[in-house]
């Protein structure tokens, strides 16, 4: 059996020390490609970047460890350019980081949806992607962009292991009552309708990091993580697997968030489609891309730093989306600790979760009645790890910043 263990910055596999690596991980979008590349001994991002514009235009935004911004406008008709761009940035001369290509020792991957199919990381071949391929139909907007990225390292790259990283693997350990729907069973059966959830990478980073950092046993705790961002989502996590989490078969279920609807009664649908004379489709992109905390300020801003501005300036709208993403938030808590009877900890992580003082203070608001206690100074900061709750607090609530390609890079080591 294979195991491994994570001792300071030094990985062991089956109690001997691991090679150091340099991993690169990518996570690749329809239109953009964000990277780090990683030393797995000092666990280091050596480099950041994106790629935005692919296939417009082309801008590639490279950042060296310790160095400025480097920005790059150069034609990206594809991703295969893109990562040629971002391999010839990482060698230059004067922004580079490494000698040589050959240095580069495993590419990790985000891969969004890997159904029922996977369950874990996998290193990447033909067969891997041949599965993935078949869960397209579950994220049709993210699964074949993430392999466009594959199959590119695999062209410039030959001979470097890929590994894929699966935001719905975390989650499998949901029992069928938490992802069940209530709709026929042949439906799950035959096209493997059910609950999914996301953003898995950083539910399973953050959850470990909070046992570690609030000492409590691995065996014996109850963490629900929040990760608030533009794409928000809550995790039950009991005694290190997921109870229950907020996303279901697609990630437009659950919360309010930055232009998602998140849940809603499923005959809104056809009720808009009949009375704005619009296809499903259409109604579709609505719920996606025109709702959430977008939709409800008006079509002011899917940015909080936005919406908070405009509250204290007096705007109705946005305070209005505010304090509905926030009760949604209070909302999902509450179910958790009851699907896990209790709670040991709550975390904020994501760019809402770690940087939004009011939102952080709204949701704790609605739980006075457990005797959970914001420590108003500790909450006034932002992208900080810390606990943000008063000693004399029921519950302990803490911020812990997210790292998913850390955590990405790490299940890369521990697979090769």
């Amino acid at each position: 059996m294979r195991y491994f263990i994570w001792c300071g910055n030094r990985a062991r596999f089956a109690g001997k020390e691991m090679q150091t690596m340099k991993v690169l991980v990518i996570n690749c979008g329809s239109s953009s490609l964000k990277y780090q590349l990683i030393d797995s001994e000092t666990e280091k991002a050596l480099a950041v970047g994106l790629c935005e514009r692919i296939g417009i235009d082309g801008r590639l935004n490279h950042t060296p460890e310790g160095g400025e911004k480097v920005v790059i406008e150069k034609d990206m008709p594809n991703h295969e350019v893109a990562i040629r761009m971002v391999l010839d940035a990482l060698v230059d001369n004067q922004y580079g980081v490494i000698g040589d290509l050959k240095e580069i020792d495993a590419v990790g991957h985000r891969l969004v949806h890997g159904g029922e199919k996977f369950t874990e990381s996998v290193v990447i071949d033909e067969e891997v992607i041949a599965g993935v391929e078949e869960c397209n139909p579950l994220a049709p907007l993210h699964n074949p962009a993430n392999l466009i990225g594959v199959r590119a390292c695999q062209t410039i790259m030959p001979g470097v292991p890929n590994v894929g990283v699966f935001d719905t693997a975390f989650h499998q350990t949901m029992s069928p009552v938490a992802y069940m729907y209530g709709l026929p069973y042949e439906y799950y059966e035959k096209y493997k309708v059910r609950r999914y959830g996301f953003h898995g990478t950083s539910h399973s980073f953050v959850s470990k990091r909070a046992v570690e950092m609030l000492h409590l046993n691995p065996d014996d705790s109850k963490v629900i993580v929040c990760h608030l961002g533009n794409g928000s989502s809550i995790s039950a996590v009991k005694n290190g697997k997921v109870v229950d989490t907020s996303m279901g078969m697609t990630p437009m279920e659950g919360l309010v968030m930055g232009t998602r609807c998140g849940d809603i009664d499923p005959t809104i649908v056809e009720y808009l489609a009949h009375n704005l004379n619009k296809s499903l489709e259409e109604i579709m992109v609505i719920l996606n891309k025109e709702s959430g905390v977008y939709g409800l300020s008006g079509g002011l801003s899917s940015d909080f730093r936005d919406l908070d501005e405009a509250s204290n300036k007096g705007n109705e709208k946005a305070k209005l989306a505010v304090e509905v993403f926030s009760y949604r938030v209070a909302k999902v808590i509450g179910s958790y600790m009851a699907a896990m009877n209790g709670v040991d900890a709550i975390i904020f992580t994501a760019g809402i979760g770690e940087n939004n003082i009011v939102v952080r203070k709204q949701i704790l608001e609605y739980f006075g009645y457990m005797g959970i206690a914001l420590d108003e100074e500790a909450n006034q900061m932002r992208g900080e790890e810390k606990i943000i709750s008063t000693p004399s607090s029921k519950v302990t609530v803490a911020v812990i910043p997210t790292n998913e390609e850390l955590a990405i890079a790490r299940e890369t080591v521990a697979l090769l």
